[in-house]
């Protein structure tokens, strides 16, 4: 086999498993993990259940490149945009959060929950999410990724009320009297103005940006992120 012909085929390999993995995203959105067998999964994918042995080694290998996907399209989606000034950057970040969330609801929870039990490398892989989350926060507050251990604690807690509030929030949507996601995330960037005044009090060298003097948040116009679910 030549080169153009290896690139040809690392290229549909690369498809077929991509499609594997939506596949994978679809089933496991609305059946656990333990009620689905491979057999069924490789009849709902309409393969061989060889070929899902063959790129992801076991079901439980499979679930990981799953929760790893869509993992990777949260933390895009959350952190675009970065060629914005730092304090739009931020509100971006929380509505392009809160968009991935409001658009998959069953992977969110995955994510934030850790998935299968508390299977240690699920975990692992949401908790690396984490760091980059808080990272890319810190980023647009302060122009810089890495911060002092108590100003990293604080964005750490609000980041973990966001999860709280998400999950909650995508659990009740559609009922009558829930925020939409312009709302909620102009609470959010309110909590998160709050943190970042207390992060001044307790470490002067991060001053609190100007995210504290934008007055469209009071009235919940927080510009959402374009694009298709």
């Amino acid at each position: 086999m030549n080169n153009s012909q290896q690139r040809g085929a690392t290229g549909r390999s690369q498809v077929r498993k991509a499609e594997l993995i939506a596949t994978g995203r679809k089933l496991f959105a609305d059946t656990s993990y333990d009620a689905l067998s491979m057999d069924d999964i490789a009849k709902q994918a309409g393969v061989a259940k060889g070929l899902i042995y063959y790129y992801f080694t076991s079901k439980r290998g499979y679930y990981l490149a799953i929760v790893e996907d869509s993992l990777a399209e949260l933390v895009a989606r959350a952190g675009g945009d970065t060629d914005l000034p730092g304090v739009e950057r931020v509100r971006r970040t929380i509505d392009g959060y809160l968009h991935y969330a409001e658009h998959h609801h069953a992977a969110y929870r995955t994510i934030v929950t850790g998935g299968v039990g508390s299977d240690a490398e699920v975990l692992a892989i949401r908790d690396s999410v984490r760091e980059e989350l808080v990272a890319t926060i810190a980023e647009g507050a302060y122009g810089r990724r890495t911060l002092p251990p108590i100003a990293r604690l604080a964005l750490v807690g609000w980041l973990s009320a966001v999860e709280g509030t998400t999950l909650d929030w995508t659990g009740a949507l559609g009922a009558p009297d829930q925020p939409d996601r312009a709302a909620l995330g102009a609470l959010l960037v309110r909590q998160l103005r709050a943190t970042l005044t207390v992060i001044e009090e307790f470490v002067p060298e991060c001053p609190a940006p100007p995210i504290a003097e934008e007055p469209s948040d009071r009235r919940g116009d927080l510009a959402p992120v374009t694009g298709s679910p």
